[in-house]
């Protein structure tokens, strides 16, 4: 197998739009991706983007953005205030994984620490599944630890949340209840649909498991990632910390701008279906791979200038570019929690008190209001489990 590398901004996208260029980045990871969105190409992925986009609009990310998140935010964050330190990843899962799970569809009947918590490990372990690629420990043992936790999920949390919507549908079939009253999440949709689509029972596992971890990981390593860089800037550039603290829209433009340094995934790997030729002049058959390096395209200098290695919020951009680069992908496989994470890019006319900053954006404007700081004479470090540059433990102190 031969691997063809494109790490330009254009040719990166390109290729991620390219229709015969199929996902195979997280064929290592099967044991929780098979067959789950990301993993799917053609016809088989548009039905079931199409089914789950219903859920992703934009009035939907608006109302929990501006409705559930800041409630569970002040709850999540309660008890680290009052210890006075965080490791922000631990934080920052926790603060998403009640979100992610409602737009995900698995319910947590008890709403109890002890069943958050348990969600909490399971993610933590999907998430290893997924990125198994890039994991340093045995596959074995890790491909182990993921079923034994969608067992868990399934029975725990999966099966009494199906049960509780097909006898909601079944409500809504007699009349008894209106379309207001059912779930407005994944799982709904897909269980309403399912005669439009082949989803058997493991897939539907796994298509759980995938949103879970999903939203979890990469929101809370972004938030983690965004966080480091603001602090370097303001201890270069201490007249911009009041800005960062009371300006929102100052702050996502930070966001945007870790976000283009730091992507989720820093490569994104395409199969090609056919015999193609790409944008770059290469050609690829079947048997090869197509090695797409986000992270370089995110500091194509052509497009960022030439400080596009440097986090610089101020930077101006060529029109058409997002300021966040390609981290959230492009083409069939954009993310579709884009805008709930990194929010909607403002414009000129943009009104402050109603736009959409994204959930990374609120996240660390809470932390930076609460008065949070690195630890003296305790650094963070990295995840010692993967090659990717992924933070393992951030401490923080809240000193007001």
């Amino acid at each position: 197998m031969n691997q063809v590398h494109v790490d330009s901004f254009q040719d990166a996208s390109a290729a991620l739009r390219h229709p015969d260029l199929a996902q195979c980045m997280y064929d290592a990871g099967a044991v929780v991706m098979d067959q789950v969105l990301l993993s799917l190409h053609g016809e088989a992925h548009r039905v079931r983007r199409l089914l789950e986009f219903r859920v992703f609009r934009k009035n939907f990310f608006a109302y929990y953005e501006h409705e559930v998140f800041p409630p569970t935010l002040e709850a999540t964050l309660a008890p680290y205030l009052a210890a006075g330190r965080a490791n922000l990843i631990e934080f920052g899962y926790r603060v998403t994984i009640n979100l992610t799970a409602d737009f995900a569809g698995i319910d947590r009947p008890a709403r109890t620490s002890e069943e958050t918590e348990l969600l909490f490990r399971l993610v933590k372990t999907f998430s290893e599944g997924a990125t198994l690629v890039h994991s340093k420990r045995d596959r074995a043992e890790v491909e182990g630890e993921v079923r034994a936790a969608l067992d868990v999920l399934r029975t725990k949390f999966l099966q009494p949340s199906i049960a509780r919507r097909m006898a909601l549908l079944d409500r809504l079939a007699a009349g008894e209840i209106d379309e207001g009253a059912l779930p407005r999440d994944v799982l709904t949709v897909l269980l309403r649909n399912e005669d439009k689509i082949d989803l058997p029972p493991d897939v539907l596992l796994r298509e759980m498991a995938f949103y879970l971890q999903a939203g979890s990981h990469s929101t809370a390593n972004s938030m983690v990632h965004a966080l480091h860089e603001i602090f370097r800037w303001c201890d270069a550039h201490p007249e911009d910390k009041a800005r960062v603290r009371d300006d929102l829209l100052y702050l996502q433009r930070c966001v945007h701008e870790s976000l283009r340094l730091h992507p989720a995934s820093p490569v994104a790997w395409r199969r090609p279906t056919c015999p193609v030729r790409l944008s770059s002049g290469d050609t690829a058959g079947d048997a090869d791979r197509i090695v797409i390096d986000l992270a370089a395209a995110n500091r194509d200098r052509s497009i960022f200038g030439d400080d596009a290695d440097q986090f610089n919020p101020a930077r101006v951009l060529p029109p058409g570019v997002f300021p966040y680069g390609m981290t959230f992908g492009t083409g069939i496989h954009a993310c579709l929690g884009r805008d709930l994470d990194g929010g909607v890019i403002a414009r000129d006319n943009v009104d402050p008190a109603t736009h959409q900053y994204g959930l990374v954006t609120l996240l660390i404007s809470a932390l930076i209001r609460a008065g949070a700081r690195p630890v003296p004479n305790d650094p963070p470090t990295a995840d010692p489990g993967t090659v990717r540059q992924n933070w393992g433990r951030y401490p923080v102190e809240f000193v007001t």
